[in-house]
């Protein structure tokens, strides 16, 4: 079936809110579910975001909860061809990995934003004392003769 055959989720979205679904059914094969449209006289199928295929639900409960969130609460299912075996594989070994440094970046970005609004408040606190930048310079100056002294001793 081509990309002009389907509909996409934008479309399907404004049919339901314009309330000119008709009906929906859910339909079974191999590998999982997909819904078909009817709106007017025409059916189509709908379109995975990406692919422009026609978009397969692995889990019923899945395609439920999509429906009744577009507001499609009524539809019919037809199971006869459903084999949860069977279709396409969808294996990606990566996707551990992907979602571990997510989480992680995701962690280090809250410790990271919370450490930018700790500095913020005791800056912004009534008692910060602020030193002037010619001060800061002169005393990291210090401290960077003192651990090249200390470099130069360890390398002797």
């Amino acid at each position: 079936m081509s990309a002009e055959e389907t509909i996409d989720h934008t479309t399907l979205t404004r049919l339901v809110e314009a309330q000119a679904v008709r009906a929906a059914h859910v339909i079974g094969q191999a590998g999982g579910w997909r819904v078909v449209v009817k709106y007017g006289v025409t059916e189509r199928p709908l379109a995975a975001t990406r692919s422009g295929e026609v978009r397969i639900f692995r889990r019923l409960e899945t395609l439920v909860g999509y429906l009744k969130d577009l507001g499609v609460e009524r539809f019919d299912v037809n199971a006869a061809s459903y084999d949860p075996a069977g279709g396409k594989s969808v294996s990606r070994p990566d996707t551990s990995a992907a979602l571990k440094r997510a989480h992680e970046a995701a962690a280090h970005d809250k410790w990271f934003r919370g450490q930018v609004e700790e500095a913020i408040a005791e800056a912004d606190a009534p008692g910060a004392e602020w030193l002037p930048h010619e001060v800061v310079k002169a005393d990291m100056a210090k401290q960077r003769a003192a651990l090249q002294r200390r470099i130069a001793k360890a390398g002797k």
